[in-house]
């Protein structure tokens, strides 16, 4: 069985009551939520933690406001910002941009414009889904980074292999004709014959180590992913 793992947001705010409204909504939409009160915090949680997919992160706060935090986590990380304001300030917003900000909200705002607007730039930014980081097996694959652990070790894959292993891993347990995977994974456009798959499959296997054995050949047709 699959299992998915939720995508993981900060949200850094002073006032508890907000951070409190804006988790219960996001959990209610099956966000996994850590919570920053001061900006210090939110650098804290954000090294710490190489999953965060999103921060919604409030302009004015103790200790080091959210300009500042953005500032510093632009250095090293193209992660979705959403700034919280209180103030409709134009001079704001820009500054917001010119630092990387993705989206705006002022406050007061409703937490369901909230949600819709962290999903739709989790979509727009990497493509992601629910489905981003799929876990079969002791394989984790984790698509917006792509990497591949097997039992917590990372395994280096060109780019086609990882293509080849996603396609199997996402049709566990059907049975893939060499056709199929050609058109996929190689595209339609692809002229290449079936021996490109089988030698790609075989260096995968053997990177895979015994975890290659999920990898089945169906004789005269193709190929099955099975745990």
């Amino acid at each position: 069985m699959l299992k998915v793992e939720k995508l993981k947001i900060l949200v850094v705010d002073d006032e508890s009551r907000m951070r409190k409204l804006v988790k219960d909504f996001l959990v209610k939409n099956d966000f996994e939520v850590i919570e920053a009160e001061n900006g210090e915090e939110a650098l804290d949680c954000f090294y710490e933690d190489n999953k965060i997919s999103l921060i919604i992160l409030d302009v004015m706060m103790p200790k080091m406001n959210g300009w500042e935090v953005c500032r510093e986590i632009r250095q090293t990380s193209k992660v979705p910002i959403i700034m919280l304001t209180a103030k409709g300030d134009e001079s704001d917003e820009l500054q917001g941009f010119d630092l990387g900000v993705d989206e705006y909200i002022s406050k007061p705002f409703s937490p369901k414009i909230l949600v819709a607007r962290v999903e739709a730039i989790l979509r727009r930014t990497s493509g992601r889904n629910p489905n981003e980081v799929i876990e079969t097996g002791g394989i984790v694959i984790d698509k917006a980074a792509h990497r591949v652990t097997i039992d917590g070790n990372d395994i280096d894959l060109s780019f086609k292999e990882f293509e080849l292993l996603s396609y199997f891993v996402e049709n566990a347990g059907l049975a893939l004709s060499r056709e199929k995977i050609l058109n996929h994974v190689w595209n339609y456009d692809y002229f290449g014959d079936a021996r490109t798959i089988d030698t790609h499959v075989k260096k995968l296997r053997s990177k895979m180590g015994g975890k290659g054995e999920y990898i089945k050949t169906i004789w005269g047709m193709g190929y099955k992913f099975e745990v």
